[in-house]
């Protein structure tokens, strides 16, 4: 008689603690986990090749969850249009009119091209590198050249935000816009102007416009601010401007708000330009709400009409072909930066921080560092204070400033 074979001892598998495990018709493997909220087993959004490779996600899984950094894997199976679409339509009640336009336009012409019918959860980092890289080549459908080193940054911008947040409702568990490299944005410094090179403007510029130009160049307005000047704004008798609306062009449509960053804020004007303001505004009429400064409808200025017809004209007769009515308040805020410090400028120009302020608009003068150099050489030799340098009540005043003002970083210049 043959002597019978022992039969092989067959393991019973042990019953998974966390999860199941199953091979499906087509021989790949599925996972399922319990849902942290129902207790229900879900499938894995993907199928696995082999077991053990289905039993390591498990795994994965359940030590997010054990830690606090789980997010559901099938919630991000939702597009990048779908979510960018819910996500601004929740954002844009925040945002200036200029603002909501920019991201209108970079949603639709460099994100969803690209990005629009993934799913949000299979962008990786490669993915907005190689996209990146491709928008720094491509040229703009307008003008035939490359897209500027601003655009692409404003675009990345867009989709970190976008992506933020869908790490924010645990769409997904990490933003993909990371480690990105940015093209450098071209060094343009603007043109600072001396009170004499200054005055020259104003002088060759014709009445009502000099006025205007004098609030620009010894007020610190922005452009959008001083178009939206109206009478009950206006205290000549006390030299003050309060600075609460601002009016913006977007698309040929003109925007009224507030100013940017939201920020209302006073300002106290040198006597000879509250003396040209008050001579201006006995021509205007006497209801609060009447603005300071109209086109020849009668209407708010705007931008390009007003720099063609008139600033352009007087910034060339002065001998100053080129100088932008930006650059006006660049050289008031540098010239209060030099004078009084960075938080005093701050403070007159309306940003919250004055980082913001040191980054765009307190830039050096010419001769500037030279007389900074001379001024201490004669405190070393004299032992007294350099030349320029603030006073302490100067300084108290700059800081105090700066103390009221620091509430978080403004939306832009």
């Amino acid at each position: 008689m043959a002597e019978e074979k022992p039969k092989p001892i067959r393991k019973r598998r042990t019953r998974r603690r966390f999860g199941a495990v199953r091979q499906l018709p087509s021989g790949l493997w599925q996972a399922r986990y319990p849902d942290p909220a129902t207790g229900r087993l879900t499938a894995a959004p993907a199928r696995f090749r082999t077991r053990k490779d289905a039993e390591l996600w498990l795994a994965e899984e359940e030590t997010k969850i054990l830690r606090g950094t789980w997010v559901d894997p099938n919630a991000g199976k939702i597009t990048v249009r779908e979510w960018g679409d819910r996500w601004f339509t929740s954002a844009r009640a925040t945002l200036k009119a200029k603002t909501v336009g920019s991201y209108e336009s970079l949603l639709r012409t460099t994100i969803y091209p690209t990005f629009g019918d993934t799913d949000i959860a299979a962008v990786k980092p490669i993915h907005v590198s190689e996209w990146v890289a491709k928008l720094r080549r491509r040229k703009s459908a307008r003008t035939g050249k490359p897209l500027s080193a601003s655009r692409v940054r404003q675009a990345y911008r867009v989709l970190s935000l976008l992506m933020a947040a869908a790490v924010e409702n645990e769409l997904i568990g990490r933003s993909p816009c990371r480690g990105v490299r940015m093209p450098k944005l071209p060094e343009t410094d603007p043109e600072i102007l001396s009170n004499e090179e200054m005055d020259r403007i104003i002088e060759a510029a014709r009445p009502p416009h000099d006025v205007l130009i004098s609030l620009l160049a010894y007020g610190g307005l922005r452009i959008g601010e001083a178009f939206a000047l109206r009478r009950l704004r206006c205290e000549p008798e006390t030299r003050t401007l309060v600075i609460a609306e601002a009016v913006e062009e977007v698309s040929g449509r003109q925007h009224w708000d507030t100013p940017k960053g939201h920020r209302r804020r006073s300002i106290r004007l040198p006597a000879f330009v509250a003396d040209r303001l008050a001579r201006h505004l006995r021509t205007r009429p006497a209801e609060p709400d009447a603005l300071i400064f109209v086109g020849r409808t009668g209407n708010a200025l705007r931008y390009n009409s007003w720099r063609r017809s008139v600033f352009d004209p007087a910034a060339a007769a002065a001998g100053f072909e080129g100088v932008t009515p930006h650059d006006l308040r660049a050289s008031h805020g540098t010239w209060i930066a030099e004078r009084f410090g960075v938080m005093a400028a701050a403070k007159r120009l309306g940003h919250a921080n004055a980082s913001v302020t040191t980054r765009h608009y307190a830039r050096a003068s010419a001769g500037s560092d030279e007389g900074v150099a001379d001024g201490l050489d004669d405190a070393r030799n004299t032992g007294a204070q350099p030349h320029g340098t603030a006073s302490d009540n100067e300084t108290d005043m700059a800081q105090n400033w700066h103390n009221s003002d620091n509430d978080g970083p403004t939306e832009a210049a």
